[in-house]
């Protein structure tokens, strides 16, 4: 199958290995994976401050650079959410092409699971480790139950992680708490974004984890940056890389 390769502003530019861990993942299970030069911004964070009327430029540039593949692959829920759900052409001519894109565009956690059906993950990562289940995955993909719901557990991250050789998932107290980054909200309400961002920590800090991971990188850069003006030696780590450790 041919892919098509979405990687978020912030994993370019800051978290680049999380890029390449999700291409040798896809690489690995037979995908044919492109990735076109020229993606720039899905729109997200002007959608997300009120300004989606002025996203028609990304819109459009997303259609061209991604119009043709068979699946489109993200390592990153919210950036995908805001596809699946916003993605709309200028031209309404195009809008057939928009349409098929929202189809065929999956988180990669979701793509192991639910396209590739991943049962037999050759991985290794022999750390105790705390997930971060961001809120557009879980609540907006369906990556995994909420806690508030009576309903039967699942969790497709956890379901990775659990065939990976020597990884200990702690338990913990909240465990689909948000952490407070929220994209602008983090930028709008910094001391309230802050505070959220030190309890989810804090409870992963309790659990003695060594690394905390997650399908989003915008929230763990968040984490990441909390932890290192505490001076903690808990690491981050995006759930691409550890699905691609050997």
């Amino acid at each position: 199958m041919r892919v098509g390769l979405f990687i978020p502003c912030y994993v370019d530019q800051f978290y680049p290995q999380v890029g390449i861990a999700t291409l040798e993942l896809l690489e690995k299970y037979g995908c044919e994976v492109h990735f076109p030069l020229n993606q720039t911004c899905c729109g997200q964070p002007m959608a997300n401050s009120g300004f989606e009327h002025l996203t028609g430029s990304c819109n459009s540039l997303f259609i061209d650079n991604f119009d043709g593949f068979d699946y489109i692959v993200c390592p990153s829920g919210s950036c995908t959410l805001h596809i699946k759900d916003h993605l709309h052409a200028e031209n309404h001519q195009d809008e057939p092409k928009a349409q098929h894109i929202r189809k065929r565009v999956y988180e990669l956690v979701e793509f192991l699971t639910d396209i590739l059906q991943v049962k037999d993950l050759k991985a290794a990562f022999p750390h105790k480790v705390g997930l971060h289940q961001s809120c557009h995955g879980q609540r907006g993909l369906q990556l995994s139950q909420m806690s508030e719901l009576n309903a039967p557990h699942f969790s497709k991250p956890e379901e990775l992680l659990s065939q990976v050789s020597g990884l200990e998932l702690v338990a913990l107290s909240r465990k689909d708490e948000c952490c407070g980054f929220g994209g602008t909200f983090c930028v709008t309400e910094e001391a309230i974004s802050v505070r959220m961002g030190q309890d989810r920590v804090k409870d992963h800090q309790q659990q003695g984890v060594e690394y905390i991971t997650g399908g989003d990188m915008s929230c763990l850069m968040h984490l990441e940056g909390i932890l290192k003006r505490q001076k903690s030696s808990i690491k981050v780590v995006h759930i691409a890389e550890i699905l691609n450790s050997k």
